[in-house]
């Protein structure tokens, strides 16, 4: 009798706590409205709302290979399932066509929808929730001004409990520092800039931080590195792998033409980045570019790593090395190196030869790729290449899926690491071809419709489609 009043009582505790959770967790909806008319918003506002849309890489979220823009659709992986984005077109009935500019602000700010459902983070409001007041006016109206169309997301393949929306409520209490940005009073205009757009609309740290079992950014960990699509995002503080560090003028380089001499070419999700990027003015890039490079410090010394003085020393001592080991990576694989017989035969007539851009490759002494802590993109930029990139100039490279099978490309890996970096080797190679293989991971993927051109729209022609 008494197991049984205890029994009970348990469930009307139960019961009245997950009401208190239901009633603070409840947000209301808001009021649908009639998708205001393209021509209603000031051109000069579309504009930079195209330009934020690049900043934040909308496009590649929001709109799946093949497919209309910002249509939604896309399969973004998590640990705990498939979240597919939702389309972001001003379709009044599967897009956000009904939405307010309160509304989508809301969502921006708090990851809440219009009809008061909790959205997941794949949509990284924890660093949307940082945009300003008129940054989000600008998004919204550049969001309103495209093509309407008439598209719904597939639904999320999540396990339970997570694909209870609800639950993102306390996900939110635990995670979620609701913005806007405030200026770090300690550092310059150009930094509070660059730290504003790269923690915020960037979202650099979704992918370049590590994550805890619920899918949150460990915070202690800011940009320590982390994984993106199977893709490793390297470290971008001070345990960055790169041979010669970055600075802020290496970083814009990258950044804004997908290509650095002393660092190589963007590949994976960092690719599509870059492609975004090159359509952002030069100043934004130049602070982001800032803020980032005055994370890669040594500790304690105040000091940006590697001034290029001392990086353009550090790479020729680099570069001449390789070319003085060349030979010998000859007479490894005459000896039998099955690895050096490949690099030999495959990849040394392009590393380290007379060619030039965009056939010749970098110095794969200075390569991310070797140095960093696992085989993962190694692997995969041998596997799929480099495809030749629209509108700008950078290398490219042909995949060797089809000509090496998973023992050769572990033997080379093995050789390229001991040969072209001073790390120990790496564990579980065979893992990472493995991996590469079942996801037939692209280096860069384009997200253009088919009749349209492979590289990311232009400035002009998004302002051009929201007069339509």
């Amino acid at each position: 009798m008494r197991a049984t009043r205890f029994a009970f009582i348990f469930c009307i505790v139960l019961a009245l706590a997950a009401g208190v959770f239901a009633l603070a967790a409840w947000q209301p909806a808001i009021d649908p409205i009639t998708p205001p008319p393209a021509t209603g918003f000031d051109p000069a506002l579309v504009q930079r709302g195209a330009e934020l849309a690049a900043i934040g890489n909308c496009d590649v979220c929001h709109t799946a290979p093949g497919a209309r823009e910002f249509e939604g659709g896309v399969a973004i992986p998590t640990p705990f399932g498939a979240v597919y984005s939702t389309n972001i077109t001003p379709d009044p009935d599967t897009g956000i066509g009904g939405w307010s500019e309160a509304a989508f602000q809301r969502a921006m700010r708090k990851g809440v929808r219009r009809d008061g459902a909790y959205l997941y983070p794949a949509f990284p409001y924890e660093h949307f929730t940082l945009v300003s007041d008129g940054d989000d006016k600008a998004l919204y109206a550049y969001l309103m001004t495209r093509r309407p169309v008439h598209a719904a997301a597939p639904d999320n393949a999540l396990s339970f409990p997570f694909n209870v929306r609800l639950a993102m409520f306390g996900w939110n209490q635990l995670f979620l520092r609701p913005g806007p940005y405030r200026a770090d009073t300690a550092h310059d205009e150009i930094w509070n800039r660059g730290a504003y757009l790269a923690d915020g609309l960037g979202h650099c740290g979704a992918c370049h931080t590590p994550r805890n079992s619920l899918g949150a950014e460990k915070t202690d960990d800011k940009f320590a590195g982390g994984e993106a699509e199977g893709w490793t995002a390297y470290a971008l503080n001070a345990g960055s792998p790169a041979p010669v560090p970055w600075n802020a003028d290496s970083l814009f380089n990258y950044l804004h033409r997908g290509f650095e001499d002393m660092h190589g070419v963007a590949r994976g999700p960092m690719a599509d980045v870059a492609q975004e990027l090159r359509t952002v003015p030069d100043e934004d890039v130049r602070a982001i570019a800032t803020y980032m490079a005055a994370q890669m410090t040594i500790s304690g010394s105040g000091r940006q790593v590697a001034p290029q003085a001392e990086a353009q020393t550090r790479r020729g001592v680099m570069v001449a090395a390789a070319s003085a080991d060349s030979q010998a990576a000859r007479s490894a694989a005459a000896s039998g190196d099955e690895g050096a017989a490949i690099y030999a035969a495959a990849c040394a007539g392009c590393h380290e030869g007379s060619r030039t851009m965009p056939y010749g490759g970098i110095d794969l002494a200075l390569s991310s790729g070797i140095s960093g802590p696992n085989a993962n993109n190694l692997i995969n930029v041998v596997l799929y290449g480099l495809p030749a990139a629209e509108a700008a100039r950078s290398p490219i490279m042909p995949g060797f899926a089809n000509s090496m099978d998973d023992k050769q490309l572990v033997a080379l890996a093995r050789h390229l690491r001991a040969r072209f970096s001073n790390k120990g080797p790496w564990n579980d190679i065979e893992n990472s071809v493995h991996e590469a293989r079942s996801a037939q991971r692209a280096v860069t993927v384009s997200h253009a419709p088919a009749d349209q051109a492979t590289a990311p729209a232009t400035m002009q022609r998004k302002t051009d489609e929201a007069q339509r």
